[in-house]
């Protein structure tokens, strides 16, 4: 008979309490491995997809794409012994008995801890095989029917189930649970041209959606369609009453800005700004570029600026450390995971470069670069947006030249990188056109002095203006 099990929204990284289904990979009637993906999550701190525990036949979706949910709720449900294989000895009078080694178990005399694998849900369980012959054998000793289990069976189809039906296209009662089949980059692009996925051809029929598809359904298309789910919440419809649009605060926003406003009223924030002549770090630049060593690499300010930062923690270890209200102590750190700030279409994250301190030039700008291209794509994993000591943000990009940035929690000090100017600066009582920076760096007060800031701040900027000086540290 059916065996129902519920998959339970797992906590992806530390102290995540809910999160937003942005798409599912499988439909009501979807047939499903052990450790398959099944849905895709976005948290406070990335974009993750979620395993199933189990093998089985989905049966239900319990969660829409855009939903919120919170850590623990039950978003979707598999029947795992799909074929009754697996029917518990009937009793005298037809009820299911429950031993007294199982305390009611129907899962074979196993705990519900031994079903549980993969994120979040303990340890590895055991194959059902290794139950079922057991359960049905007992059935056949005792002459007696298996058992039908009627309560999934009478429930009636849910909207979901009805879109998987591939010549009936998706009814507007029914459409906020269809999730066509689409690749990222295609959704995006669907979302930024206005059309709705769902509308065009062959998405009912579950054929992926290619971006030509939806090329040609935005060229066909005078209106934009009503969002529904997370684009919603992305694109909200303006009041006319009102001219003004309300979008939910949650996801990564939510996140920054507990994180800042914990930041700002716990920390005594100091700014010091240093303006550099950073001409000898761009023709030291330009060098580089054309080395075997850096050939596919884009060397950037900000790469340079990450290896002063390393270089200048090391005779500045205070800027490195961070403030334990609760232990009483200052805890310094001898390794430098670097954070550095991303602007991304879900909000600002900072995913961390590990052990920076370790890496040469080349492997630091690698590093950003990969961590930066993979923030964009919102495919950060939670474990590397933990543990940072140091974040760089790089203001620079959007012709800023400076500011008062936050500290990061858990950081004592953050530096923000100005756009690189062509100004007037004079070089040997002679005026010139330099290239030209301006740092920015906020620092807690409670940890790092002021002489210790100034001292770290101009040797980061020592290092910027002459990278020679780094054969003296």
């Amino acid at each position: 008979m059916p065996e129902y099990k519920q998959f339970l929204l797992a906590d992806t990284a530390e102290g995540l309490t809910e999160a937003e289904i942005v798409e599912w990979k499988v439909q009501p009637g979807d047939e499903v491995k052990v450790n398959q993906i099944v849905v895709e999550i976005e948290t406070a701190k990335a974009a993750v997809e979620l395993p199933i525990p189990w093998a089985g036949v989905v049966t239900e979706l319990l969660a829409e794409p855009g939903q919120t949910v919170e850590v623990g709720s039950p978003i979707l449900t598999v029947d795992v012994d799909p074929n009754g294989t697996a029917s518990p000895t009937p009793s005298g009078n037809g009820a299911e008995p429950a031993s007294a080694d199982s305390g009611g178990d129907t899962s074979g005399g196993k705990g519900e801890e031994e079903m549980q694998p993969l994120v979040g849900y303990g340890s590895k369980g055991s194959a059902p095989a290794k139950r079922r012959p057991r359960k049905k054998a007992a059935a056949v000793r005792t002459g007696a029917p298996e058992p039908v289990q009627t309560v999934e069976v009478v429930r009636p189809r849910t909207a979901v189930e009805d879109m998987t039906k591939p010549a009936v296209p998706p009814s507007p009662a029914s459409a906020s649970t269809f999730v066509p089949l689409a690749k990222p980059p295609v959704r995006k692009l669907a979302k930024e041209l206005g059309v709705d996925l769902r509308t065009v051809p062959g998405a009912a029929q579950g054929e992926v959606i290619t971006r030509e598809d939806v090329l040609r359904a935005a060229e066909g298309t005078s209106t934009p369609p009503a969002a529904t789910g997370a684009a919603r919440a992305a694109q909200p419809a303006v009041d006319p009453a009102t001219r003004e649009r309300r979008v939910p605060i949650r996801g990564v926003r939510k996140a920054t800005a507990q994180a800042m406003v914990a930041s700002a009223y716990t920390a005594p924030h100091v700014t010091e700004f240093l303006t550099v002549d950073v001409t000898p770090m761009m023709e030291l630049r330009e060098k580089l570029k054309n080395s075997p060593e850096f050939a596919g690499i884009k060397l950037t300010p900000l790469a340079f600026a990450a290896k002063a930062v390393c270089l200048a923690a090391k005779r500045t270890p205070d800027v490195n450390a961070v403030w334990d209200e609760d232990a009483g102590e200052i805890v310094y750190k001898d390794y430098v995971h670097l954070g550095i700030a991303a602007a991304t279409p879900r909000g600002l994250v900072v995913p961390k470069v590990r052990d920076a301190d370790s890496l040469s030039l080349a492997e630091l700008a690698r590093a950003i670069a990969d961590l930066t291209a993979t923030a964009r794509e919102g495919r950060t994993p939670p474990e590397d947006m933990l543990n940072g000591t140091f974040t760089i943000t790089n203001v620079g990009v959007f012709g800023v030249d400076g500011g008062t940035p936050i500290i990061n929690p858990g950081e004592s000090a953050i530096l923000a990188l100005g756009a690189v100017r062509d100004m007037p600066w004079v070089v040997d009582g002679e005026l010139a056109v330099r290239k030209v920076m301006q740092l920015s760096l906020s620092f807690d007060h409670r940890v790092v002095d002021g002489q210790q800031g100034s001292q770290f701040l101009a040797d980061v900027g020592a290092l910027l203006s002459d990278p020679a000086v780094a054969i003296t540290y």
